[in-house]
């Protein structure tokens, strides 16, 4: 069965929301590399546009027309990574904000822990004087 202490529980929700952390870190990760092959693509078509050679310049509004897609995907993947980050905060001031709680639980179950044991401590120490009481 599961756990049943509330820190033990935030701590599986930690556990799970720092998953889903480096899930969207993985996630912005891929789309900076297509951003960073994309822009290495912008910059090959370029060359081709600027160069000399006469083969090039039978393409040049084919190039032109390349270009023109790959700066419509560059800024595609430009909003798809600012989303991307966002998610990525996101999901650390969660997980953030479940670690603090489920410190801040244990720190509560372990305070509670500590006064059953005075409480615990006083009972023994007043049930054995009574019964010593008895015994004399």
């Amino acid at each position: 069965m599961g756990p049943t202490k509330k820190s033990e529980k935030l701590k599986r929700l930690v556990t799970v929301q720092r998953h889903m952390e480096r899930m969207a870190e993985s996630d912005l990760a891929v789309t900076a590399k297509r951003r960073e092959e994309n822009a290495a693509s912008m910059a090959s078509v370029m060359e081709a546009i600027g160069s000399l050679e006469p083969v090039h310049r039978l393409f040049a509004q084919n190039y032109a027309d390349r270009f023109d897609r790959l700066s419509n995907t560059d800024k595609q993947l430009a909003s798809l990574q600012y989303g991307q980050e966002i998610k990525v905060l996101r999901e650390r001031a969660k997980g953030d904000r479940l670690e603090e709680n489920m410190k801040d639980a244990r720190l509560h179950e372990d305070r509670e822990a500590d006064d059953n044991a005075i409480y615990d401590l006083v009972d023994l120490k007043f049930a054995t004087t009574a019964s010593s009481k008895v015994h004399e």
